[in-house]
């Protein structure tokens, strides 16, 4: 459902787009690549400002809820590039989290925009079986940060 997943993320991306935000940050247990390349330890964070995921990967430091920058460089843009339609939105068989990041960071380009692949972060296997609710610790330290703003 990957594939299938970024597709109703890009619409609503689209939709929070109209609203004129200052930030948006998206949420998904997006795709298999992001639990090969990070495991269970780390959120993917994607974003298409430096600063932003700076300060999200800090809040994340603080709240014990960690996460990893990945990149999201224009390299990896021609992975969706179709014959058949405006874009693909799956990449080849390398960086498949950054290609999931890549196709909805087309449908961002007026605000400030994180994408948080929580696939392996989000769910613990075996004894411990269960949701972490991860990021919310990252999400309300980052939240919290901002309230004294």
């Amino acid at each position: 459902t990957d594939a299938e997943g970024r597709l109703v993320l890009c619409d609503a991306l689209t939709y929070a787009g109209k609203f004129k935000p200052a930030s948006v940050i998206d949420i998904a247990t997006l795709t298999g690549a992001c639990v090969v390349a990070l495991g269970k330890h780390a959120a993917g964070l994607f974003s298409n400002d430096d600063d932003f995921a700076a300060e999200l990967l800090e809040q994340g430091k603080l709240a014990q809820d960690r996460a990893w920058h990945m990149p999201l460089w224009d390299d990896y843009q021609n992975q969706l590039d179709s014959n058949f339609a405006d874009m693909a939105n799956i990449g080849g068989p390398e960086a498949g989290s950054v290609t999931a990041a890549c196709f909805l960071s087309r449908f961002t380009k007026d605000y400030r925009w994180a994408h948080l692949d929580i696939a392996g972060a989000a769910w613990n296997g075996g004894g411990n079986k269960g949701a972490t609710g991860r990021p919310v610790g990252l999400l309300c330290q980052y939240l919290a940060s901002k309230a004294g703003n």
